[in-house]
């Protein structure tokens, strides 16, 4: 049922960008076209860029790529690089004298591994979004997942790896659903098809993966910092949408997160998720909007599998000694 990426919904590139001393990254998306954006904030520690912007009762309404950035708020800073690459091409919503590239953007906190001061800057904004197409690009510790981690209830000592994953669906009449996400969680990570613990806190004692729900429930106090978090991602539809529908759709997708990370939505993250329509052809609502939540489900769990060990940071793969 799932395949390849979000590069799969016709309209969409993706480029990358990462620093391996500091750990951190970005990914974009790029519609050349522009798409109709929507947006959702759940998390209640987020760093965001031209949010308000799409709400439905604003003017614009199309975005011409989205940024997902590590770094935290310093992050926000790759997307002027976007800004400034979409602008040489001739890409951007036209106010006469200049054509303004409209770029939303999310970032998550990951400078508590690597170098805490490289960060995703204007100069690794240009060239993910120079470098963004359409095709296979892998997994894992790549772009805005590069120093992600996960199952930090109890502080980063007892942390394991988070990453970046994408998936896509192809329905029957031609309609490809594609998500992708950068998953930073204060939380643990399961898989939503038998609740079975894919990545989160190791108890030092047993070397077992724990329970963060169970944590939090025997232990009110924990070393979790407000902010140090977030899941941030993309879904998107070759479907028309309108700015509210789009919202909705976004609003459907928190769904996925609810489903695969515990606890999701704390005051420790800032978890964030956009949804683009990119096409003429129409649709449910209702349909686009559970069906994104099954693909970015399955990003999710792409994004932990594929992820690698850094800094006696464990993987899912290093835990399980699993080679993919």
């Amino acid at each position: 049922m799932f395949f390849g990426n979000i590069t799969d919904v016709p309209g969409i590139k993706v480029g990358h960008m990462e620093n391996t001393k500091g750990l951190t990254g970005c990914s974009v998306l790029v519609v050349e076209e522009g798409a109709v954006c929507g947006v959702d904030v759940r998390g209640s520690a987020p760093g965001t860029r031209e949010t308000d912007l799409l709400d439905p009762i604003h003017l614009v309404d199309k975005v011409h790529a989205i940024t997902l950035s590590g770094g935290s708020a310093f992050g926000l800073e790759a997307a002027d690089g976007v800004m400034q690459y979409l602008e040489e091409q001739g890409i951007g919503f036209d106010v006469g004298v200049a054509k303004v590239p409209i770029v939303p953007g999310a970032v998550l906190f990951d400078l508590a591994v690597g170098d805490a001061e490289i960060r995703p800057d204007k100069a690794m904004g240009y060239q993910a979004a120079k470098q963004a197409r359409k095709g296979s690009f892998p997994f894992g510790n790549v772009g805005a997942g590069c120093g992600a981690t996960v199952g930090k209830i109890l502080g980063m000592k007892h942390c394991m790896k988070g990453g970046l994953g994408s998936a896509s669906i192809r329905l029957e009449n031609g309609i490809v659903v594609g998500a992708i996400v950068a998953v930073n969680a204060v939380g643990d990570i399961r898989d939503p098809k038998n609740g079975s613990i894919l990545a989160g806190p190791i108890n030092p004692e047993t070397n077992e993966i724990m329970d963060s729900i169970a944590i939090m429930q025997s232990n009110p106090e924990t070393f979790a910092k407000p902010g140090a978090n977030t899941t941030i991602g993309v879904v998107a539809a070759n479907v028309t949408l309108t700015k509210a529908e789009a919202k909705k759709i976004a609003q459907m997708t928190h769904n996925a997160f609810a489903k695969t990370i515990y606890p999701a939505h704390t005051m420790f993250d800032g978890d964030t998720i956009f949804a683009l329509g990119t096409d003429k052809q129409s649709a449910s609502i209702d349909l686009i909007g559970s069906i994104a939540v099954k693909v970015m489900e399955e990003a999710i769990v792409r994004a932990i599998t594929f992820a690698e060990e850094v800094e006696n940071i464990p993987s899912y793969k290093s835990f399980n000694n699993v080679n993919r």
